[in-house]
């Protein structure tokens, strides 16, 4: 019996090491969190998203953002590198095949599909589906992380390089790292330029032009706020805080160019997350750990409505998870919200009133 105590103390022994000790990728700082907002007025749970029908369901993997041609075709990239198209009878398609990780999409005013490709860079696909690459690094260094996009009227492509560290694989080393590793850049169409219009961001993300094309907004995810970049006035050039302390973790957002922001949350704050991030130390314990004893997301679905002003109009709740979770992009067409997700096998599509 001794002998078995012996050899159990021995592996705990071990097991606290290799805790304590073991080298990490990740070099970790501590923040403490603000205290999350309460879930009380405009942020009230309800369950309006489970009113949302679900478009082509079980045959796509984790459209993580979607965009509606002019036909009513919805467009979304998959985990597989696969851009897919489903027709307006429901039928789903291949429109390209990256061969990375498509993410933030948009038209252009040439009908050309501009694609954040968190592997392959900014990318144009025609409308055949040819592939051209527009950028792949700014200022020397590579776009590690390529996330969201927006298109401004003068052809100007404004986009996220989330993480000059970390891949799109290793996002949740970003996320316990809590360094601000990421890039918002503007692509010249016409000289074919890219230069970074700010740096040190905490996980660069979504992106979105105001009605007017005066500020553009870039979400942080990991800091759970949104800066805002002025193009236009006085400021023109600076940067400022137009959200801060959101009650989960902001990803792609899209404006609707009449005065509203649909903000897609990838899901609510983590009480557990949250409670880490003072101490690097405990960090570097978790990211020694197994990926499945890390902290989960709570499966949850939530979009926010935000006007101009960085109000928050209402939200869109779907608390189950069970119906629509993770939901990654809200793009508005035609008296329609549709709904992506890094992971789910579906996209919402619900009418706005």
């Amino acid at each position: 019996m001794k002998k078995y105590v012996v050899i159990l103390m021995a592996i705990a022994a071990a097991i606290v090491l290799y805790l304590l000790t073991w080298p990490t990728k990740i070099e970790p700082i501590g923040y403490t969190p603000t205290q999350k907002p309460p879930m009380t007025g405009a942020l009230e749970p309800n369950y309006e998203l489970l009113k949302a029908t679900l478009i082509a369901k079980g045959e796509i993997n984790g459209p993580e953002d979607v965009v509606v041609d002019s036909e009513g075709r919805v467009y979304g990239g998959t985990q597989d590198g696969k851009i897919v198209r489903i027709l307006t009878d429901g039928r789903v398609e291949t429109f390209a095949d990256t061969g990375g990780r498509p993410l933030g999409l948009a038209f252009d005013r040439q009908a050309n599909l501009i694609v954040a490709d968190a592997n392959k860079g900014l990318l144009s696909i025609d409308p055949s589906g040819k592939i051209v690459a527009l950028s792949t690094e700014a200022e020397g260094a590579p776009l590690k992380f390529t996330d969201h996009l927006d298109i401004a009227s003068d052809g100007m492509i404004y986009f996220t390089d989330a993480s000059y560290k970390y891949s799109q694989s290793e996002y949740l080393y970003d996320l316990l790292e809590s360094r601000p590793n990421g890039r918002f850049l503007r692509y010249d169409p016409f000289t074919r330029n890219t230069v970074v219009l700010l740096r040190d961001l905490y996980f660069s993300n979504g992106v979105a032009l105001s009605r007017n094309e005066d500020f553009v907004l870039i979400n942080e995810t990991y800091r759970y706020r949104i800066q805002r970049y002025w193009l236009k006035g006085p400021k023109a050039g600076t940067a400022d805080i137009f959200m801060d302390n959101l009650p989960g973790f902001p990803d792609n957002i899209t404006s609707n160019r009449k005065g509203t922001f649909w903000l897609a949350l990838f899901t609510i704050r983590n009480d557990r997350m949250d409670d880490i991030h003072p101490s690097p130390l405990l960090k570097k314990i978790v990211s020694r750990l197994p990926k499945f004893m890390w902290p989960k997301p709570k499966p949850y679905g939530i979009v926010l409505a935000i006007n101009e002003n960085g109000e928050i109009i209402k939200s869109l709740h779907d608390p189950t998870g069970e119906h629509l979770k993770e939901i990654t992009g809200a793009r508005e067409h035609a008296g329609y919200l549709f709904l992506g997700s890094l992971h789910n096998d579906r996209i919402g599509k619900y009418r706005l009133e």
